[in-house]
């Protein structure tokens, strides 16, 4: 194998399929990044995978010799980002049949010599046979995982609340990932573009897949599409030289629709950004065992009081104007929850439904995207 590229190249195409190495990997292999060069279509293409989540890649390269070979990931990583812009050359022997073998890079002040492994050891990332690609537009796949990837559970016990939920209809998708003390549901429109293969779709895919992803369709333009391939098992995404591919996660979904109330007798419209700075401000002082901030809607005088007190660091509290239906009422909040969720709202003002202070609160845009995020209160112990 013998082939020279830009350093910019390599390195960005090596640090996006790193990502899906694993950190303690189950085989030595595992720990590497199969390279495979091509000189009759001039590419290198790269692929790392973890056996339950894989991102392949290939970028244009000047290939003398085809090969294929595994190199660690950390150390080819770390040697290529530290390398200046300019020509690349690597070389390696190609066989197959060595469980260990070498590759050396040079560029123009330097040489290094780096172990890898057999490219035979290396598992084939899934395919999905027969199955009709579903081409969905990277915006509308972009703004629902930013309102709703952040919700997601990170504890594998509750295995099937680390992923996504994802609902499709012929114009549009549902995204939606709770981990039992809130929950994120965001529904974006298909403009323009109808898909019968999405009458009935539902998958949970992990977090981390999506989070992958979402790192992917940032190199896009909002224009373009992604090709879904999906089965019982497998979900695929392809982005033209970059394909993700993740396992579906196994079970029900919880029915995140009953949670959501549908009668409020309270309802709060208020700026979101000044609502962010107020809890910025006064998160400093908050207790940090429960990280617990109490709003007060105050009705005759049209404002909400935000205030935190703490023992060993001392108290605060602020008020803002807003527009208030309904009675008086205190309720308290965990300032991450409620931050995660008001960072996540695309929108100028924001409007909180609520009932009574034990019960689930409601918050979503005034306008633009159609987004519902759910958080439980925290008992106010007095």
């Amino acid at each position: 194998m013998k082939f020279i590229c830009s350093q910019s190249d390599l390195n960005t195409n090596l640090s996006l399929v790193s990502r899906a190495v694993p950190s303690r990997p189950t085989h030595a292999v595992l720990g590497n990044v199969l390279f495979v060069a091509d000189a009759k279509s001039g590419r290198v293409s790269l692929t790392a995978f973890d056996l339950n989540l894989g991102i392949h890649t290939s970028f244009s390269a000047e290939v003398t010799e085809s090969g294929r070979l595994t190199l660690p990931a950390k150390r080819i990583n770390d040697i290529v980002s530290r390398l200046p812009e300019g020509e690349i050359t690597l070389t390696a022997e190609d066989d197959e049949n060595e469980e260990n073998l070498s590759a050396v890079l040079t560029y123009s002040a330097g040489r290094y010599q780096i172990n890898g492994m057999s490219a035979a050891a290396f598992p084939d990332l899934p395919q999905v046979e027969d199955k009709e690609k579903i081409a969905l537009p990277v915006c509308a796949l972009s703004e629902g995982l930013k309102g709703a990837l952040f919700a997601a559970s990170t504890e594998e016990a509750k295995q099937i609340l680390t992923g996504v939920h994802v609902v499709g209809s012929e114009d549009s998708l549902e995204f939606a990932a709770t981990d039992g003390h809130r929950l994120a549901v965001v529904k974006t429109p298909l403009e323009n573009e109808t898909n019968s293969e999405l009458e009935d779709f539902a998958a949970t895919i992990p977090a981390k897949a999506f989070r992958e992803l979402e790192r992917m369709l940032a190199m896009c333009q909002a224009t373009d599409f992604v090709s879904l391939h999906v089965d019982e098992n497998q979900a695929i995404f392809e982005l033209g030289d970059r394909r993700l591919t993740s396992r579906k996660l196994d079970g029900a979904y919880p029915p995140y629709e009953q949670l959501i109330p549908r009668q409020f007798s309270r309802t709060v419209a208020i700026e979101r950004k000044r609502l962010i700075s107020s809890l910025e401000r006064v998160s400093v002082l908050a207790d940090q065992t429960n990280n617990l901030v109490k709003f007060t809607v105050d009705n005759s005088q049209e404002q909400l009081t935000l205030s935190v007190e703490s023992k060993e660091l001392g108290s605060a509290k602020e008020s803002m104007p807003a527009q208030i239906a309904g009675d008086d009422l205190e309720i308290a909040f965990n300032i991450k929850y409620l931050m995660d969720g008001l960072k996540a709202i695309p929108s100028t003002e924001i409007q909180m439904q609520l009932n009574e202070g034990n019960q689930p609160v409601i918050f979503t845009p005034l306008g633009g995207l159609k987004m519902t995020y759910l958080v439980m209160p925290v008992q106010i112990i007095r």
